[in-house]
């Protein structure tokens, strides 16, 4: 029995020696933890509401049509410029093909205004050799008369002849202001061809107005990636109905690389300044840590911009510390930052100065 309670002991000695040196190990793992927190408080400024960002692009459509084809997949890497969606072109072929039979049609006009323009032009030509030739004639004319005039004076000619003499003389008058009038109705002519011809010209440039337009809408109909990136969740399926401005889908833009965007409370950015290095750790990636240094500071808290921001003057009052978003750019060309993706948590350190 005394041997059962010897052996006995021996075990609790044993279990108590395990439990003191476990509960040593733990305290001292307390300490250190405790001491590398305290260490890294006094050193850095932390926070760890914060998330890895990237500019996501919306596609807009910028014309009215059925979808005809969806050339992506949800999450597809793209290049700009590759093909996405095309919608139903056949309507505006039709309009292409009536907008240029309207231009042909237009231009038709035009050459034939043009030609009525150089017939009017030579009509107002032999008008004016037709004036010249009567100005001749009325000279003649008016010589005649004078000297049948003086004639008569000296009864050397009849007034019968005279008389014939006269009429002439008034005929080829007459003749001139004829022409004359002739003349200035064919410049009016003239003059109404040519504003004809403007106005044909105007119209031409309409017609061919409305043609880029459609051209526009057969480009607009064919929706490209407009940077490289990988495309967000397909929503978009054969024949469905897209309108003008309407969203077809997100991209997220490669090429304007990745930045954090670190909410740090309103008391931890008195000592904080653009430039400031910063640590960051990635929860997708803890063995990684990358660098980085701070851009920019927002210019109001993350509540002014929501969209119902609050209104301390009315109700009760209750402080609330701030946050305020801390823009930070990666400085490191890491393979690594590939990997990283928009709305993944972030850790960030800044070093106290």
């Amino acid at each position: 029995m005394s041997e059962v309670l010897k052996k006995h002991e021996k075990t609790d000695r044993v279990v108590v020696r395990i439990t003191y040196l476990v509960a040593l190990f733990i305290l001292i793992a307390l300490i250190i933890w405790g001491v590398a927190s305290m260490i890294n408080h006094w050193r850095y400024t932390y926070t760890n509401d914060a998330q890895v960002q990237e500019y996501i692009n919306p596609i807009l459509s910028r014309a009215n049509g059925y979808v005809q084809e969806v050339r992506y997949t949800d999450h597809q890497k793209v290049q700009k410029g590759d093909t996405l969606v095309i919608l139903d072109r056949d309507e505006a072929l039709v309009q292409k093909e009536l907008a240029q039979a309207a231009v042909t049609s237009a231009e038709a006009q035009l050459r034939v205004l043009e030609s009525n323009q150089t017939t009017a032009n030579s009509s107002s030509s032999i008008n004016q050799a037709k004036i010249d030739a009567a100005q001749a004639q009325l000279w003649q004319q008016q010589k005649e008369y004078n000297r049948y005039k003086i004639l008569l004076e000296n009864n050397a000619v009849t007034q019968q002849r005279f008389e014939d003499i006269e009429t002439k003389l008034k005929v080829a008058e007459a003749n001139l202001e004829s022409m004359k009038r002739t003349y200035k109705t064919s410049l009016n002519r003239t003059n109404d061809v040519s504003a004809q011809i403007e106005v044909a010209k105007a119209t031409i440039e309409e017609k061919k107005a409305a043609l880029n337009r459609i051209y526009l809408d057969l480009k607009y109909a064919v929706i490209t990636a407009p940077t490289d990136g990988y495309m967000g969740k397909k929503n978009l399926q054969i024949g469905q109905l897209v309108q003008k401005g309407q969203t077809i889908g997100f991209i997220v833009d490669q090429n304007q690389g990745k930045w954090i965007v670190a909410n740090f409370e309103e008391t931890q950015i008195a000592n904080m300044h653009e430039g400031q290095e910063a640590k960051i750790n990635i929860d997708a990636y803890p063995d990684k840590t990358f660098t980085g240094k701070i851009e920019s500071f927002s210019p109001a808290t993350g509540s002014q911009f929501s969209l119902l921001p609050p209104d301390n003057a009315t109700g009760n009052f209750v402080k609330i510390t701030q946050r305020f978003p801390v823009r930070i750019q990666f400085t490191e060309e890491d393979q690594a930052l590939v990997k990283l993706r928009a709305g993944m948590n972030a850790e960030v350190k800044v070093p106290k100065s």
